[in-house]
């Protein structure tokens, strides 16, 4: 058996059996003219979760703590002298595993000179009975070293008495819990409580962010108020919040024990105050905070912006963002302009041919450094620019995991004043929602930028002539969803006609339940039960889907379900199997409410259910892991016709009792019953006719983008199609960006790095054949997606980093056939993922002293393409419709 478990079995049970009695210790202390001994070691182990995996980082030091008093002031204070002698540090060197999993026999680690000084100059520390008051070290010396004496420092840090308490230590400002048995005290530290230094940054969406879990545990054994022996260990587990099964955990044991009974030392230091004594040492000693400093280390291989423009010629990029090469490139980009200058960047974007132009806006946007900024407010011409570039920029804006005030400057300013064509003025405007909601969500309302960009869509709601325009302006307020805009769309959505309706209930349904106050679900019954007006039968299925969607009242159920025996037929049968999704989703907030009702036999019978309408609505899992469940949704509204009135096609991602739309796709069409002269009554002019379609990817609404308006529109459209397919979303996008300092108890520290970036090609394709009445619409939609994530250990003589790499290629087919010859529709659904391929690399990479070394082991495999059966309906009409075809 390892002699340290050994050890360390021997001291718990030394822990147990002392721990008998119950009672408070008496306070601690040092004596003057005493010199103090204890043997520090410290064990910290860095390894992959995967177990196919090369072997992690292992570090182990020992060395000789001294400590004495220098001075004690009459209220108790003590000033103690603290020094590191003979400090030894070793690791294990790249071999092979051995059977039991340990690896070879460990390396000596070389000090340099400089370290080795550094580590023997004494710091000083104001310490009162267990309670450490202040830390003073020498200003010049280095941030690891003073790390690491402030994790030593801080395991005197100790009180003798049960209770819990705030104190601040090297991991921050901790909640601690003590628990004091006869000669011995257990210390609990909870990690997540603990406040620091502010560094680094967290992703906005957790579900794109990272999960930590740690834990801490120290014992003391104190004899005749002297600490003689203190283990303090700690562990923490971190991974991708999506993929768990590529995580690191991180070991951590120290322990310090006193050697020999206490020898005489040096006298008592004369002083009227502790800083006098501090005078007459060598040094400048300047007091700090018990808290590690942040240490950032220094990138010697990471690429140069400049370097890159001095081959750019010849370093063209193939810009095919469906392949994970190219989404990998995309990420060295941001690593290389958040490093430039201003000057650099400027080049860049002016030297890009126009093919690779959008690529380099997406990277300096996701950047979002001073000078990437800088430069692209420079570059960025709204008067004179493509209109495709400048929606590239804004939408790169959109999708930032955290975008920063400065980011959201640029957006208005670049928007301010200008006569900008509708297009880039309204995705500009949607834009502009979706920056406020993220600067909001980090805490960051108070930004003169957030107060303006907020004032900005008021006013242009306010002032607005056209419904679209009112329509742009709600759907970006669902994009910030801020609670004090709620009384501005409940006004919206029950006073306007009916596209400022559905715009406003669509843009209630972004927020999360707990905004869903009463007055909200009073509006929305209003709605649903038409108590003041009538309104059009989308809005109103969309007031009932918040009703059911946001912890429901029984008697809401209850009056939705009874209510649907007075609707038409297609509405009735999309409202009662919209209830009976519910019943079959686990996830569903609804769920439980409605097996309760579905008990009374006046409500759940054959004759409430059985309606004969075609119009459906259902969800499935795709993907389920143990991190994420993935699902997709359709819903198809159908007039009593037959002719499809509305469709939602919705892809989510629920993890950690988090949910994200990653794709809503919702397309509408009215007047279509009036091509064959159906559903108006003489004397009444019909609805317009139109179709459009309106997308949320990744929370973010896009703006709607209308197919057709009018009989004319229609048909010019059609004759005038080239039949080539019609790109709908084409780019990059930097879904995760999480930098996170993980300060252990030793004092050394952790960086946690998360990047995942995202390429995605998106297009649409629609054939209309008047011969053979049939609509076919075809979406394609591909993409690849590259993460890295990695853990790098700093401390003064060893550096590791620990890296996986995760990379995958996808392509999902949707397509409809929709016949028009018969009565009713009919209409085939087909989803179909080809083949994925993926890969994974892991990496572990050690430098000690002179010594550096790289370990890399990877798997990669291709998981089967499947077609998914959506519903037993679907299935018997497609089975119909393309039989019918081979014919």
């Amino acid at each position: 058996m390892n002699p340290q478990a050994v050890w360390r079995y021997i001291c718990l049970l030394c822990f147990s059996f002392l721990s008998t009695a119950k009672g408070d210790l008496q306070l601690l202390s040092f004596q003057p003219r005493t010199l103090y001994q204890y043997h520090y070691s410290l064990d910290i182990q860095l390894d992959h979760t995967s177990t196919l995996t090369p072997r992690g980082a292992w570090l182990q030091a020992e060395a000789l703590v001294q400590l004495h008093q220098l001075w004690r002031g009459q209220g108790g204070e003590e000033l103690l002298q603290m020094q590191i002698r003979n400090l030894k540090a070793q690791h294990k060197p790249e071999e092979e595993r051995s059977q039991d999993g340990t690896g070879g026999s460990p390396a000596e680690i070389a000090l340099s000179q400089e370290v080795q000084a550094e580590l023997q100059q004494p710091v000083f520390i104001s310490w009162s009975s267990g309670k450490v008051k202040a830390f003073y070290v020498d200003k010049a010396e280095s941030i690891l070293v003073s790390n690491l004496k402030r994790g030593i420092a801080s395991l005197l840090q100790l009180q003798p008495h049960t209770s819990t308490t705030v104190e601040e230590d090297v991991s921050g400002s901790c909640r601690v819990t003590y628990t004091v048995s006869n000669h011995s005290i257990t210390k609990t530290k909870d990690l997540l409580s603990c406040t620091k230094l502010k560094s680094g940054f967290p992703s906005v969406n957790k579900i794109f962010g990272v999960k930590w879990q740690p834990t801490s545990k120290s014992q003391y054994i104190v004899k005749d108020n002297l600490l003689q022996l203190v283990l303090a260990e700690e562990s923490h587990v971190v991974s991708p919040a999506l993929r768990s099964t590529t995580g690191i955990k991180i070991s951590s044991r120290q322990q310090l024990q006193l050697v020999s009974p206490p020898m005489p030392g040096v006298a008592e230091v004369a002083g009227r105050s502790l800083e006098d004594v501090l005078a007459g040492k060598e040094g400048q000693h300047q007091p700090l905070g018990m808290a590690s400093l942040p240490f950032r280390r220094g990138c010697t291989h990471c690429p140069s912006l400049k370097a890159y423009l001095k081959a750019f010629d010849s370093q063209r990029l193939k810009m095919d963002t469906s392949k994970a090469a190219t989404v990998w490139q995309f990420q060295r980009f941001i690593q290389m302009l958040r490093s430039a200058k201003k000057k650099d960047v400027l080049q860049l974007l002016r030297r890009a041919p126009e093919e690779m132009l959008p690529f380099v806006v997406e990277a300096a946007v996701a950047a979002q450094s001073v000078a990437s900024l800088a430069a692209l407010s420079d570059f960025l011409d709204f008067g004179k620019e493509p209109k495709s570039l400048l929606e590239t920029f804004l939408y790169a804006a959109a999708f930032s995991p955290r975008p920063s005030g400065k980011l959201l400057h640029l957006v208005l300013d670049k928007l301010d004043g200008k006569q900008l064509a509708p297009d880039v003025q309204e995705t500009g405007i949607v834009a502009m929602g979706s920056l406020v909601g993220k600067l909001c969500q980090q805490k960051l309302c108070e930004l003169q930028e957030v107060e303006r960009g907020v004032e900005s869509i008021l006013k242009g709601l306010r002032g607005a002539k056209e419904e679209s325009e009112a329509v742009i302006y709600l759907l970006a307020l669902g994009n910030a969803a801020l609670p004090e805009t709620i009384p501005t769309l409940l006004d919206h959505a029950e006073e306007g006609p009916a596209a400022i309706t559905t715009a406003a209930i669509s843009a209630l349904q972004r927020f999360p339940s707990r905004h869903i106050s009463s007055k909200v679900k009073q509006a929305m019954r209003r709605i649903f039960h038409e108590k003041r007006k009538s309104y059009e039968k989308t809005c109103r299925l969309a007031a009932a889907e918040i009703l059911l969607d946001n912890e429901p009242l029984p008697m809401d159920v209850i009056n939705i379900l009874l209510a649907a025996n007075e609707l038409e037929t297609e509405t009735a049968t999309f409202l009662l199997l919209k209830v009976q999704g519910s019943l079959r989703a686990d996830h569903h907030p609804a769920r439980k409410i409605m097996k309760d009702i579905m008990r009374d036999p006046r409500i759940n019978n054959y004759n409430f259910f059985s309606k004969a309408g075609i119009s459906s609505s259902f969800s499935g899992p795709l993907t389920v892991t143990q991190d994420l469940l993935s699902t997709f949704g359709l819903d198809l509204l159908f007039l009593e016709g037959g002719f499809l009135r509305k469709s939602v096609s919705d892809f989510s991602l629920l993890s950690h009792g988090q949910r994200l739309r990653a794709a809503q796709v919702t397309i509408e069409a009215q007047g279509m019953e009036s091509m064959l002269g159906e559903g108006v009554l003489e004397g009444e002019e019909g609805p317009e006719l139109m179709a459009g379609m309106s997308a949320i990817f990744f929370d973010v609404q896009l703006r709607p983008i209308v197919f057709f308006q009018g009989y004319t529109d229609l048909m010019a459209k059609v004759l005038l199609s080239n039949g080539e397919p019609t790109s709908v979303v084409k780019g990059n996008l930097l879904l995760m960006d999480h930098h996170q300092v993980i300060p252990l108890q030793s004092g050394l520290q952790v960086a946690i790095k998360l990047q995942g970036g995202l390429g995605l090609d998106i297009s649409a394709d629609m054939d209309v054949s008047i011969w053979e009445q049939e609509l076919k619409t075809s979406i394609n939609t591909r993409g690849s997606l590259a993460v890295d994530f990695q853990a790098e250990l700093d401390a003064p003589f060893l550096q590791a980093t620990l890296r996986s790499q995760t990379e995958v290629e996808t392509s999902i087919q949707f397509d409809t056939i929709l016949r028009f010859s018969s009565s009713p529709v009919l209409m085939c659904l087909q989803l179909r993922e080809e083949q994925v391929p993926y890969r994974e690399i892991f990496t572990v990479s050690k430098s000690a002293g002179s010594q550096s070394s790289t370990t890399r082991k990877s798997r990669q495999g291709t998981m089967p393409g499947r077609e998914f059966a959506l519903h037993q309906a679907n299935s018997k009409v497609c089975n119909l419709l393309l039989t019918a075809k081979e014919e």
